[in-house]
């Protein structure tokens, strides 16, 4: 493919031109097989027709000295100097020779019914003989023509052809580019209406070429592609803003407390407390940084993870006891009713059921149970955690797993992840080829997270 040019139009008028002289050769070569093999089949019946004519006047001839002396019987069927005759005797003499070229007498076997054979001489000659009895004596019979003028017609014939498969080629060369351009001429309108997509015009469509279905596939591939980057850019701007709000608040929270604790003389007692919290916004800022580092190492492609045979019972109770104080505080109880086993990172799988028990406790009415369970579904093994509290509006379900999304952003509680935990859930089970999905209603809300069967292992096996 490196030898084609550059240019698309160019390529397929080259092409088109390859394509035109396969045909037209073919064509040619079968015409000009066609033609040499009718002028040869006609030369044949032609010699053989002679020794049928030749055979009839010995026939009715009284002697072969009769037909010497008259040889316009047989010149006549001659015509020209490319035909051949003669009429031996069966010690080999030419009793009757047509012999204008001067070529030598054949050496033939014998054929009681006639036969032909090309001539073994320094031009191409086509013989017919046949040997017949004529009284007491065996005669044989040989026409023979000079094939000097079929090969000259023939050579002719090809110059014609090599010279119209040569203009045709050229000339399929012309109309291909000239079709080419033409044809592509949507395409060259497609690039030029894409170009002038800009990041103010993302919303633009490129519509107006779904009536050529050669197009359709491309235009409705720009689309969507237009689509995921207008998505894209909103969510990098929604980032943007939410990540300035969120470094925003903690900042201020320690610009302000300093600077009022600064305009007077304070104890010590006071610049304690200050710098107790002081330290409650770092570890904030900490958090967050925390979180949105992971969240661009799990963007990268290369990124791998190392998964193990994780077993769900003993995770799950080790998280339960690691939020055990938590629930106490809001009076909530844990409830494992998970089993079976798990092959994914360890680490990954343990941060990501700790964001969703923690938005659970952070979440749950107090008196109630939050519950993590496990269930096989078809080709999936999810596991999920359920918490009792006030649903979830419809509306904010989609939105739940971006960046500094929050469905109330004023109820910030210590220990907050800043709108990113259920972010970098989704994260992690994106990087396992699972899923997460959520559902909430007036039983509660329920995470789940749903990891592929060839990586989990049910019970027993």
């Amino acid at each position: 493919m490196k030898c084609l040019p550059r240019a698309l139009s160019l390529r397929l008028a080259v092409m088109f031109a390859l394509v035109s002289m396969v045909l037209m050769g073919s064509i040619g070569f079968y015409l000009y097989q066609s033609l040499e093999r009718e002028i040869a089949w006609r030369d044949d019946q032609a010699l053989l027709g002679r020794l049928e004519r030749l055979q009839g006047l010995i026939n009715d001839s009284d002697s072969i000295k009769t037909l010497r002396e008259r040889p316009k019987l047989y010149e006549n069927m001659l015509g020209n100097r490319d035909n051949l005759l003669w009429i031996v005797d069966d010690a080999g003499r030419a009793l009757i020779e047509i012999n204008p070229a001067q070529v030598r007498m054949p050496t033939l076997a014998a054929a009681p019914t006639a036969q032909l054979t090309d001539g073994d001489y320094a031009q191409p000659v086509r013989i017919a003989w046949v040997d017949i009895v004529n009284g007491d004596r065996h005669l044989t019979l040989i026409a023979a023509k000079l094939l000097s003028e079929r090969e000259q017609m023939l050579g002719a014939y090809r110059l014609k052809l090599w010279f119209a498969l040569s203009v045709g080629a050229l000339l399929a060369f012309a109309l291909g580019g000239w079709v080419s351009q033409r044809g592509l001429r949507p395409v060259r309108q497609l690039a030029k209406r894409a170009a002038q997509i800009d990041v103010q015009h993302l919303h633009v469509r490129l519509d107006d070429f779904n009536e050529l279905s050669e197009l359709q596939v491309l235009s409705r591939a720009l689309n969507q592609m237009l689509a995921r980057l207008e998505e894209g850019f909103a969510q990098l701007s929604r980032f943007s803003e939410d990540l300035a709000h969120e470094m925003r608040t903690p900042l201020s929270n320690l610009m302000g407390l300093t600077q009022h604790t600064l305009r007077h003389g304070r104890t010590v007692d006071e610049y304690q407390n200050l710098l107790v919290s002081n330290q409650e916004e770092y570890e904030r800022l900490a958090r967050m940084i925390d979180s949105m580092l992971f969240l661009a190492r799990t963007e990268q492609s290369h990124i791998s993870i190392t998964p193990e045979r994780l077993d769900l019972p003993e995770l799950c109770a080790q998280l339960c006891e690691y939020f055990e104080g938590v629930a106490q505080e809001r009076d909530l109880q844990l409830i494992d009713h998970t089993q079976g086993e798990l092959v994914a990172d360890p680490i990954l799988v343990r941060r990501a059921m700790a964001n969703l028990l923690a938005n659970a406790l952070r979440h749950a009415t107090p008196g109630t149970a939050v519950t993590i369970s496990s269930e096989l579904r078809e080709d999936w093994l999810e596991l999920s955690v359920h918490n009792r509290g006030d649903p979830i509006a419809a509306e904010h379900l989609p939105r739940l797993f971006e960046r500094f999304y929050r469905c109330d952003p004023s109820r910030n509680q210590p220990g907050d992840s800043g709108g990113l935990g259920l972010a970098i859930v989704r994260s992690i089970m994106q990087m396992h080829n699972g899923r997460v999905s959520v559902d909430s209603n007036q039983t509660g809300t329920r995470f789940c997270l749903a990891f592929p069967l060839s990586q989990a292992i049910t019970p027993g096996s």
